[in-house]
């Protein structure tokens, strides 16, 4: 018998009976987790899929063993103008804007203001602290030791501001420091030390005679003094009598003319 031939085979119609074109088999080497063109594909099996940040950009997906990187304050990823630099700390930023800085400023102020014053206003701040002078006349009269004069019929603008008397090995001193009625010093010195110690003592080195000043009679003699002062000196056998300070030559002559 002859062998059945086998019937042609009829080729497969490459057309779908729906009509669509046939979809290429995938190609065997194409790269997994890429898309053609080189751009991103689906992930291997088994890496997770980056974390994307709200517009579109993949969080950067740390490193094991590596630290996350830091968030700034207010932001709600570490993208990457926010995430601050290891080994570079961010600066802090003022919470304090200058308006809170004033006002704080201002409350301080205020309390210290109002101190000043009532230190001016109530307590005198800028007045000079009065002293009186009697008991240190008192002693000077009772020690017998010098004739003590004492100004007399001075206007209200001088004020007596120290008074101090004190004995020492070669005498004794009383020692009276005015407040002009121009605001300046004059200091009023009567002492049985002797001159020739007493006048470089008050009036220093610089203290040289400049001739007489006639006063009531007295033979008082012009001094220069320690920088811009001067002082008038009256020479006794038993006491040696100072007006020094940096008042003005009339009221220098004023306070050594009222004295009785």
């Amino acid at each position: 018998m002859e062998a059945a031939q086998p019937a042609d085979r009829v080729p497969a119609d490459p057309t779908p009976p729906d009509g669509r074109p046939p979809v290429p088999p995938a190609a065997d080497d194409a790269p997994t987790g890429s898309a053609p063109g080189g751009g991103a594909g689906t992930p291997a099996s088994g890496e997770p899929e980056p974390a994307l940040v709200a517009g579109g950009d993949p969080e950067p997906t740390p490193v094991a063993g590596e630290p996350e990187p830091a968030l700034v304050a207010g932001a709600g990823s570490p993208d990457r103008a926010a995430t601050a630099r290891p080994g570079r700390p961010g600066r802090p930023r003022s919470e304090r804007s200058p308006k809170d800085m004033a006002l704080s400023l201002l409350v301080l102020l205020v309390p210290i203001a109002l101190l000043l014053a009532f230190y001016r206003g109530f307590l005198g701040g800028e007045q000079p602290t009065t002293v009186d002078a009697a008991p240190a006349y008192e002693q000077a009269r009772a020690a017998n030791v010098f004739p003590v004069a004492e100004p007399s019929g001075l206007g209200d603008g001088w004020r007596t501001v120290s008074a101090s008397f004190r004995t020492v090995d070669d005498g004794a001193t009383l020692r009276v420091g005015y407040l002009t009625p121009e605001g300046r010093g004059a200091q009023l010195v009567q002492s049985t030390v002797p001159p020739q110690r007493l006048i470089p003592a008050e009036l220093t080195a610089q203290g040289q005679p400049q001739g007489p000043a006639d006063l009531g009679g007295a033979n008082w003699q012009r001094y220069t003094g320690r920088g811009n002062e001067q002082a008038l000196v009256l020479l006794e056998p038993n006491r040696t009598v100072i007006v020094v300070g940096d008042a003005r030559d009339n009221e220098l002559r004023e306070l050594a003319g009222a004295l009785r």
